[in-house]
């Protein structure tokens, strides 16, 4: 028998025993809070203890810190307080430049909602930005920092796709606002996913690494001992509540901020398709206990309301994610989703994956189901991720 519900879900994250924080740092009035957020952690840890030497075939800590440390800003943002007894906050972050033209990639989280935002380069001059495009589902965003007349370096973006678990790896930032900083570690494992909250969409592919990474970090580089950013550092394992390291932070991967780059570049908000359900994937052990006639596929635990998939005719197992969460076993009555335009799918993450690099909000999709042992199609038109 099963003995709990593990749930990912299209429509956010339930059931997290875990908490993450943004790696931010907070200063003033009731105006800025850190974000406490559930995680979910999609794959077995392979994390390890201890630094990671760097090896002959890479550069050196100190020659990469020298070559990067100039594209590596402090970003400081202002919110302005929305009553008297809510004065205004500052919150700190970091920042990748990516172009001379002032151009910094950095969090969403560290910019959302700023009334001003100052950034801060190596050489301690400071420069006022102003938010080009964001993708907030994917917490990155695109600044540009008014730089006239002055040199930049920016900082070369690798190949996240390649990093493999084990690899050595440096990270640049201002946690605690000590601009500047240089920690070290190893990537501890790939393919995570981290939910920035309840009912929002999971970032997938996320990095995770033991280098040190506190408040502070957020929007700075995970970088190879090639010297090449290969990760945005976003979050940390928070399981004490005090937002400080533990040896286990993730970064959001390059390659996902590549794929949005031009979007956010134009001035966009970056939208994701949004089916609508939260589901578990179909195993031998769940397929004899609730009776299915597939032992593969995705089970429908809970359609949300006005979905596409609800408005598709997809049928839930529970009526509600509060429901869903407290039973030991999933109900039977769900429908299991078995491919997706003709592509056999097994799990949540290839469905959420081919959503998320296939198709775009308006798109429609062919979903293959199961329901009561016969097989049909039903079509859902995606809709963006609510807000």
């Amino acid at each position: 028998m099963l003995k709990k519900v593990g749930i990912i879900v299209l429509v956010g994250l339930i059931a997290s025993a875990a908490t993450a924080a943004a790696v931010m740092q907070f200063s003033g009035g009731g105006g800025a809070t850190p974000q406490s957020t559930p995680a979910a952690v999609a794959a077995p840890s392979t994390a390890s203890s201890g630094n990671a030497a760097l090896n002959s075939a890479c550069l050196s800590a100190a020659d990469i810190y020298q070559e990067l440390r100039p594209a590596v800003v402090e970003i400081t943002s202002t919110q302005q307080g929305r009553s008297p007894f809510a004065p205004s906050g500052t919150a700190s972050g970091s920042g990748i430049v990516v172009d001379d033209q002032g151009t910094i990639l950095t969090n969403y989280h560290v910019v959302a909602d700023a009334s001003d935002l100052t950034v801060t380069f190596s050489d301690n001059t400071t420069a006022s930005a102003s938010v080009v495009g964001t993708d907030p589902e994917n917490d990155l965003a695109i600044i540009r920092a008014d730089v006239s007349g002055q040199s930049l370096t920016s900082a070369p973006l690798g190949d996240s796709d390649s990093v493999r678990v084990g690899d050595p790896v440096l990270a640049i930032g201002s946690p605690f606002e000590l601009e500047g900083t240089l920690t070290e570690g190893i990537v501890s494992a790939t393919g995570r996913t981290f939910a920035p909250g309840e009912s929002t969409r999971p970032i997938r592919n996320m990095i995770q690494t033991d280098a040190a990474v506190n408040p502070g970090n957020s929007g700075g580089p995970l970088i190879d001992c090639h010297g090449e950013v290969i990760g945005i550092n976003t979050a940390l394992e928070n399981p004490t509540g005090q937002d400080v390291n533990v040896g286990i932070a993730f970064a959001v991967p390059i390659n996902t901020a590549k794929r949005f780059l031009p979007d956010m570049l134009a001035g966009e908000t970056v939208s994701h398709p949004w089916l609508g359900i939260a589901g578990q994937d179909v195993t031998a052990a769940l397929a004899e206990d609730l009776g299915l006639s597939v032992d593969s596929g995705v089970y429908v635990i809970v359609v949300s309301d006005g979905s596409p998939a609800q408005r598709a005719g997809l049928h839930a197992a529970s009526r509600s994610e509060l429901e869903a969460t407290a039973t030991g076993t999933p109900p039977r009555g769900g429908d299991v989703i078995v491919a997706v335009d003709g592509r056999d799918i097994s799990s949540i993450d290839e469905l959420s994956s081919y959503l998320d690099t296939e198709k775009k909000v308006g798109d429609v999709v062919s979903l293959t189901v199961i329901r009561e042992g016969q097989k049909s199609s039903v079509e859902a038109t995606l809709a963006e991720w609510p807000s």
